[in-house]
């Protein structure tokens, strides 16, 4: 089932978020020393509950057996354009087919929100997510270096 976040939730969604970012920390060899600001060493519950409470963020969980096992957040920005940010799912809980109802769940909240289009951040080196998410229709627009990073940060976009 997927739901909205409610403030209660916030500690079990840090901690979903940085178990499922850690497996991409440890095939990439990322760690809190070379890429303190990665996902799965930044979240932070208090980051969380700012995201939720001040910035609007629009999040949601996907729950099963009462427990939380994946989420994601869109950010609505200017002039129908939505960034869908640290859709994740647990490890344990991978190639169950969440990760995919989670992301069309995404689609047609972001259409709800009057979105036409959404944007996405990944590692650029991470191949796998790339066409993971290609397969869905998202294009890739670019990439960014960051020197606080030790990977390429990856854009990619997708028409609504």
């Amino acid at each position: 089932m997927i739901r909205a976040v409610s403030e209660p939730d916030i500690p079990n969604c840090a901690e979903v978020i940085r178990e499922s970012f850690k497996t991409v920390a440890g095939e990439l060899e990322f760690t809190p020393e070379n890429a303190p600001r990665f996902t799965a060493f930044a979240v932070t519950e208090e980051r969380l509950r700012y995201q939720l409470g001040e910035e609007n963020r629009h999040m949601y969980v996907f729950v099963s057996g009462g427990d939380i096992i994946g989420y994601f957040s869109l950010l609505v920005q200017a002039e129908g354009v939505c960034e869908l940010n640290n859709l994740c799912v647990l490890p344990g809980r991978r190639h169950e087919g969440i990760g995919a109802k989670l992301l069309w769940y995404a689609f047609e909240t972001a259409e709800e929100l009057g979105c036409s289009k959404m944007d996405i951040g990944i590692v650029e080196e991470n191949r796998v997510l790339r066409r993971w998410y290609e397969g869905f229709g998202f294009v890739h627009t670019g990439v960014k270096k960051f020197d606080f990073f030790p990977f390429t940060c990856g854009y990619m976009e997708k028409i609504l």
